[in-house]
């Protein structure tokens, strides 16, 4: 399953050292505007210690960790959703991704300049929905034109459900809200819904980009947003770029860990931003186990056992006949997959089991 999440914010904001952080590549990093002109893209392996608990327990000849893509989206100014500075840019490589990392400036360096002259997180999370809504309200209107006539002069039922759709998001969108305010009910309504990709639509995690002393709890400009976005259906999280930064050049997971204990911290920015990237997208985890390979795989919570067979390879949900599950517990209490099977600990599942979290699956299917 192929995840992509872009980082968004205004420039120097700390958008591409926390890329850095987060990937092997490099986008460049520089005490100016649009230091990024053309979206950076990284590969994440998501860090589950499950995997390594398993491989101590079957030295398999390789671990395979499942990845997420990061995409360093050029800043925004504003006017971007009219063509301003990279906004046509800006807005098209936000529209492909699956969900917004909008990083927002909360601490204050007079070494680092703003682009507007000041620290202020609201008012810069305020210029990147503006632009973004602004963008989703031409996308919305230009909608309506089409089938609004259609909805009042025909039978035409779909034509009167997205006409319906459109101007619910045409409401809210005219108040200054994001179009993820809006909640809908029916399958229906949330195909038509999804079907328009509206930007401010998109599941958002604000990262609050802080300095050292406030790695731990934060300040008074997280708090601000923290207030601002509770209304909200985001997520907020606290990091410290710079830290990051010095932690990712660290060679061994040891000297990490060290350096995370004397500034109080249990782990890392990056590791906390890569689980709330997931239950963001609500995506789980379930592990295939043998003397090959130890591996992780992605999934939408929720799906059952044929769905995520599909994740491997298509012909395994194309035949699915059943699955074998193991309890991620079970296996490292009994600390084999023969001993699980002698414990009477492997369940055997049909193509209505939901698959939950950490479950180790071997497939059975027949093409």
């Amino acid at each position: 399953m192929s995840l992509q999440c872009g980082i968004v914010g205004l420039p120097n904001v700390g958008k591409s050292t926390l890329f850095n952080c987060l990937s092997n590549a490099k986008a460049q990093s520089a005490n100016f505007p649009f230091c990024t002109i053309e979206p950076n893209v990284g590969v994440i392996t998501v860090p589950d210690e499950r995997l390594n608990k398993l491989a101590e327990l079957i030295q398999p000849e390789r671990i395979v960790p499942t990845t997420v893509e990061i995409v360093d989206i050029a800043g925004l100014v504003k006017g971007a959703s009219k063509g301003e500075g990279l906004g046509n840019k800006f807005l098209a490589n936000i529209r492909e991704t699956d969900a917004i990392l909008h990083v927002l400036r909360c601490f204050d360096d007079d070494n680092i300049t703003h682009v507007d002259g000041s620290v202020d997180p609201l008012r810069d999370k305020e210029i990147i929905d503006t632009e973004l809504q602004l963008k989703d309200l031409e996308t919305v209107e230009s909608r309506l034109q089409k089938v609004y006539k259609q909805a009042q002069t025909g039978g035409d039922k779909q034509a009167k459900l997205s006409c319906e759709v459109l101007l619910r998001y045409k409401d809210v969108l005219e108040q200054g809200l994001n179009a993820r305010t809006v909640s809908f009910e029916t399958k229906d309504e949330l195909k038509v819904a999804k079907d328009l990709c509206l930007l401010t639509a998109k599941p958002v995690l604000y990262i609050c980009n802080v300095d050292e002393a406030s790695a731990l709890s934060g300040n008074q400009y997280v708090e601000q947003v923290r207030q601002a976005i509770a209304n909200e259906q985001a997520e907020l999280l606290v990091v410290a770029a710079k830290i990051e930064s010095e932690i990712a050049e660290l060679e061994t997971y040891e000297e990490r860990q060290m350096f995370l204990a004397e500034i109080g911290l249990e782990e890392s920015g990056v590791s906390r931003l890569i689980r709330s990237a997931y239950k963001l997208l609500d995506l789980e985890t379930f592990l295939t186990a043998g003397k090959q390979e130890v591996r992780a795989w992605t999934y939408h919570k929720g799906s059952k056992a044929p769905v995520c067979a599909g994740v491997i390879h298509t012909d395994f949900e194309k035949g699915f006949i059943r699955a074998e599950v193991i309890k991620y517990e079970d296996y490292i209490a009994l600390g084999s997959e023969s001993a699980v099977r002698e414990a009477g600990k492997m369940n055997v599942e049909g193509k209505d089991y939901v698959v939950q979290d950490g479950d180790i699956m071997h497939f059975r299917f027949n093409v």
